[in-house]
Parts: structure tokens; sequence; C-alpha cells
């Protein structure tokens, strides 16, 4: 977060949607003013992105970690656009021509750092209306890191102009699932049956997934081709259980043995096609529950400020009401397992009307009822509602919508499994959400991803699973 104060310490301005300069005759020598930064990982991959600048000690951690600073550190020049920064906003102000700066670099930034601009005004020349500076940045320990002189011509005119509203910058994270796996960090792992882990992807994120602690792999499929796609990828399977069985659905038969005789609590796809696996779990009784099988995607959205829940994208593919009240059980129950104990529940359409052309609003106008009347419990429901409305608080104002979930979902309900898949995939792909997903409503979970996924979903679907498969210990489903 930044604050803009001025040599008061009051905040200013600057935070509001007006900025507006202190033009020459205003300033006095002595006169100063001042921004707080925090530095973010963000903010030093944005940099080296729009300057070029990718020396490793800014970009690169396993270099960084052995430099002579021992760990990542600012560029130096990124201190000097926070200065510019202040000059061109605050003191003097819009209107500002910078002509020259010094700088001395006397201590590095790291990531976490809060930082505090200054600039002071240390002289005036009448003639050329030239202003010269004292600028330094100081850390949260009060030591400084940056300082120098700026010389600037100040303006004569007063400026007051609206604040521009810059398009928001998306970084992709290097720490996605971070949270996840931190959720389940103190979990003790489960034995997983991995159904015919075939490709180099699939067989990562399960090898992964087990030596994070999350898992106990049980290979299921043909011996030979998984461990020459071992060999090929470089991986190890030594002291990892290996079933050989000739095709992907003898490994799928299989390991719904192994689940339904309790010795596996969890089940993990591999590189089969997901009906091959679901068509298993199905036709074995002693893995059906009274609720209805169906998949939840969880997404950390760069742009949205809180994991989302979307289902379902895999298993129904045109829902009927008992259906979706089923998957709205199954995501609440994903929702409570995450740490959400009352999760918002959005159920979409097209329109935030009920119309009966549209059967899918219909629908949510159902289960909300069934929600009142206490035949869906555990969150709070809300539909039909359209994407935007259920995103983005300041649609949901603009249609007039009054309610607890429009603009803050927890959990979107699709109207059937085309619009939940492209939905999920779209903000994957295009918005770079980090995506996962599960399978709910068999005695065991079931991890279920994209044969496309790469091995880092695997392993996030897999953390998930553990969550649930804990979750079953203490209420079976």
């Amino acid at each position: 977060m930044t604050d803009a104060v001025n040599d008061a310490g009051n905040t200013t301005h600057a935070q509001q949607d007006i900025i507006e300069n202190i033009t020459y005759a205003e300033l006095s020598v002595g006169q100063s003013a001042r921004l707080c930064r925090t530095l973010t990982e963000n903010d030093i991959a944005a940099f080296a992105a729009v300057s070029g600048d990718i020396n490793p000690a800014h970009v690169d951690t396993e270099y960084a970690d052995h430099t002579l600073f021992h760990g990542v550190i600012a560029h130096g020049m990124w201190g000097a656009a926070l200065i510019s920064r202040l000059l061109g906003t605050m003191l003097p102000g819009p209107g500002t021509i910078y002509l020259g700066q010094t700088l001395k670099f006397l201590k590095p930034v790291r990531i976490g750092d809060e930082l505090r601009i200054t600039a002071t005004v240390a002289s005036k020349e009448d003639e050329k209306k030239h202003v010269t500076l004292d600028c330094e940045i100081k850390n949260q320990n009060g030591a400084v890191v940056l300082s120098g002189l700026a010389t600037v011509i100040a303006p004569t005119e007063k400026v007051r102009r609206p604040r521009t509203q810059l398009p928001p910058l998306y970084m992709p994270s290097r720490h996605q699932y971070t949270s996840l796996l931190a959720s389940v960090a103190s979990l003790p792992a489960v034995r997983c049956a991995v159904v015919h882990p075939c490709d180099a992807a699939s067989l990562r994120g399960a090898l992964e997934a087990g030596h994070k602690g999350l898992i106990v792999p049980v290979l299921i499929g043909p011996q030979q081709k998984i461990q020459a796609v071992a060999a090929e990828a470089g991986l190890s399977l030594q002291e990892v259980e290996l079933l050989d069985v000739p095709y992907s659905h003898a490994a799928a038969a299989r390991a719904v043995q192994l689940a339904a005789s309790g010795a596996v609590e969890m089940l993990m796809k591999g590189s089969l096609h997901t009906d091959e696996l679901i068509s298993a779990v199905l036709a074995e009784p002693a893995l059906r529950t009274k609720s209805r099988l169906s998949h939840v995607f969880r997404l950390e959205v760069p742009m949205y400020d809180k994991v989302l829940l979307i289902s379902d994208g895999a298993l129904h593919i045109q829902p009927d009401l008992n259906d979706k009240a089923d998957i709205i059980r199954n995501a609440i129950a994903l929702a409570h397992a995450l740490g959400t104990p009352s999760p918002k529940v959005a159920i979409l359409s097209a329109v935030e009307t009920v119309t009966p052309k549209i059967p899918s609003t219909l629908d949510a106008a159902a289960l909300c009822k069934m929600a009142e009347r206490g035949q869906i419990t555990g969150g709070e429901l809300d539909g039909p509602l359209a994407f935007d409305n259920a995103i983005s608080p300041a649609a949901a104002r603009a249609k007039g919508i009054t309610s607890g979930v429009a603009g803050h979902a927890d959990i979107l309900i699709a109207p059937d499994l085309e619009a939940g898949n492209l939905l999920a995939k779209q903000l994957e792909y295009l918005a770079g959400a980090a995506a996962c997903g599960v399978v709910l409503g068999a005695t065991v979970p079931i991890a279920l991803t994209s044969r496309a996924d790469p091995a880092e979903a695997r392993t996030a679907s897999a953390a998930l699973a553990l969550l649930l498969a804990h979750s079953y210990r203490q209420q079976r489903p």
C-alpha cells in the first residue's frame, strides 16, 4: 500500500481523484513531501520487463543467493523512479520539468522493505524558476538506501488534473499454489492410487506430490511403459510402489478395487480419459454416497481478490435441478475444507433476472428457495447472476443488485458443463489463473486434471484431495 504525506505528516490529495501542483511562487526552502512504498516481487519483475534489465542479481533467486547481498535486490533505478514520481505528482507536482538528478546507492533494497521517499526544497533560482531538491529514500529501519539532488523547473501556473486511472498490471506469480500447499503442510500423506501415469506430466505430478509429502503414490499401469516414461524424463521410481496392469481400463478397475477395500484413501487421474476413471468409480457400489459425483475447479485468478471455485466443468453435461443441488453441496464441502466456513455461492446464467425462456434462471431461483428451506446448507446462495455481477461489486451496483453474494462470490455454479469448462479454461489460459481440480461425491476424493495440465497443477490437485481425505476421516461423506 502506498501513502502520500506532506511535511506535516498528513495524508494529501495524492490518494484522491485530483492531483495538483505547488507553483514556483508557493515553494519555500525547507518544504518537503513524502510518499511510502513497499517493494514486492512483482515490482522487480515489472521493472525488469519494462527496462529489459535482467541482471540476475534482480531476477534470479538461485544466483542472487550466492552474491554479497545474499538474495534478490531491487534495481537501483526503481528507487530513482519513485523519486521521479514524487516530483511529478506532489512536489512541485504536475508541470514539473526534470533537469537532472544525482544518485548515491547506499544500501540494497529487498522484497518486503517499506520505503519512505522524501524530497525537500534545498534552494530556488528565481530567474529560471529552477528548484534544487534534496532527495532520499529510507527503509523501515530508518537507514538511508538512496540519496541525491534533483534539479527541476517548477511550474509557474496552477495545474489541477484528474488522476489518471492506469490499467491493472498483471504479473504471473512464481509462487502459485503457495497458500494451498501451506494449508496441507501439517497433514500426513495418504496412500493414493495414481491411475495410468503413462506420460511425463502425470508421472512427474504424482512423484512430486509424493516428494512434497502429500501422497504415498501407488502407480497403476503398464509397468514397462511407466518405467520408460520415467527414464526418458529423468524421474526415479526407486521405492515407489508400481502395480503392473496391461491397459488404462484395467488400471482404473484396479485403482477402484484398492479404494473400495480401503487400501488407498484417494485416487489420482493419470493420462487416461476422464470417463474411463469415473465409469469405474460409478460401477463400484462401495464408493458411492448419497450425493452425485461432481468436479470442482479451484482457481487463483490474479485479478480477483480470493480463490474461486467453479463447478461443474467436467462431469455433468446438462445437469438438472437435483444434479445442481448436489453440485452446490459438493462445492460447499470443498470450500469448508479449504477454510471458508460460509462460502458465497453465485448461480450463473446469462442474466440476473428470472426469465422463463432461459431455463438456468429458473433453476437458480429454485436452488435459492431450496437453500431458504434448508435443503442446501453451509453457504449463502444467490442467483441467477450474470458472471460480471457475481465477481464485480461495481457491476452489481450498476444493476441495482443488493446481495451478500453479488460481487464477492467464492463459488461459481455454471449452468452446464460447457459453460463451466469454458469459464475455467478461459481464466486459466487468458487470465493466468492457477487451476487445479478434484471430484467429490465418492467415498474417496479424486484428483482430476486435464491431460494438458503441468505437473504443478497435478500436485495442487493432490493437495486438494488430501484436504478432503482427512476431512472424510472425520466425517464420512
